[in-house]
């Protein structure tokens, strides 16, 4: 994987983008909002259910004797009496949260510019708080809002910081329209970007290629999107002759992304840790954007009408 990814830069590749508002879905739109149907008023608020089943597994990594991170705020969304993994294998979660933390971190620090960070989450990442950002970073969440709500105010109450010259921002994912939002927050589809999802609630496939449409409408040619994907969505797509590897190729490159899967055994033994054994409910992929953004488009849109209107030959030969 090239360019914000962590390797030399590719030259950027002129992909047209298909038309901004018209989908092959009917009636959907570019907005990747969610829909749930859980209320907040639930006896078991699903979603808050997931988020908090993970926070747990941080708690549980942070206090082992070799943890893969610490997560000094995970704590605060669970029980205080949770037990302790006392495992000598490490969780895939817990590996896939490793590689993310590392991967994030090593694109802002190396990658000159890179100021924008998208964490697309289920609303208790404390990413925000317990990673080194660099100074200026800014960091957008995009996670269920009843959920980050109720996760601010604990981490408020414990202390939980944003590293100082940094900003933090909340989209909620049932915004109508996730592009327009992320704008009105000051997301800038002109500047470098790399976006990480790790949690988000993903209710059909529909709801991904939603948001792999929004991915691929702000973020530059050779930006980055990692993270975890449900396998559900896999299988449920996949034919007989049809590999997951290949179905994700598929749908990736439909939306200008690159994508590799990325083995949790593999990540695991890199890190000198042995991966628990069972089964996972989600596959770790990382992409990089092959298209260039929809801002990108609209400023050189605006520039060659302006050389048109000018016949200034010289500015076009800038170009």
């Amino acid at each position: 994987m090239d360019s914000l990814l962590g390797f030399p830069q590719s030259p950027a590749t002129a992909i047209l983008r298909r038309p901004l508002i018209s989908t092959s879905r009917p009636n959907s739109n570019r907005n990747a909002g969610l829909s749930f149907r859980a209320k907040p008023n639930d006896a078991i608020d699903p979603l808050l259910h997931d988020a908090v089943n993970s926070a747990s597994l941080r708690f549980r990594e942070t206090h082992r004797p070799e943890p893969l991170f610490v997560d000094p705020y995970a704590g605060c969304f669970v029980d205080p009496n949770a037990q302790m993994d006392m495992k000598q294998c490490s969780h895939h979660y817990c590996v896939a949260t490793k590689y993310i933390d590392d991967k994030l971190l090593r694109t802002v620090n190396h990658i000159e510019g890179l100021k924008q960070v998208v964490l697309l989450t289920d609303g208790m990442d404390t990413r925000p708080y317990r990673l080194s950002w660099p100074t200026s970073t800014i960091i957008f969440d995009i996670s269920p809002d009843r959920v980050f709500s109720g996760a601010a105010e604990k981490l408020k109450g414990v202390g939980a910081k944003i590293p100082r010259s940094c900003l933090f921002l909340h989209v909620p994912l049932e915004s109508s329209n996730l592009q327009q939002t992320l704008r009105a927050r000051g997301f800038n589809g002109n500047r470098p970007s790399i976006w990480a999802m790790q949690g988000l609630p993903v209710m059909t496939l529909a709801n991904f290629e939603d948001i792999l449409l929004t991915v691929s409408g702000l973020s530059m040619n050779g930006c980055g999107f990692l993270g975890e994907l449900p396998a559900w969505l896999a299988e449920t797509e996949i034919v007989t002759k049809t590999s997951t590897r290949e179905w994700m190729e598929k749908l990736f490159m439909n939306n200008g992304f690159r994508v590799d899967m990325i083995h949790y055994e593999e990540v695991a033994k890199s890190l000198g840790k042995k991966l628990a054994a069972g089964p996972y409910k989600n596959i770790l992929f990382s992409s990089e954007q092959l298209r260039f953004s929809d801002d990108q488009m609209e400023t050189w849109r605006r520039e060659f009408q302006r050389v048109e209107e000018q016949g200034d030959e010289e500015g076009f030969e800038e170009l």
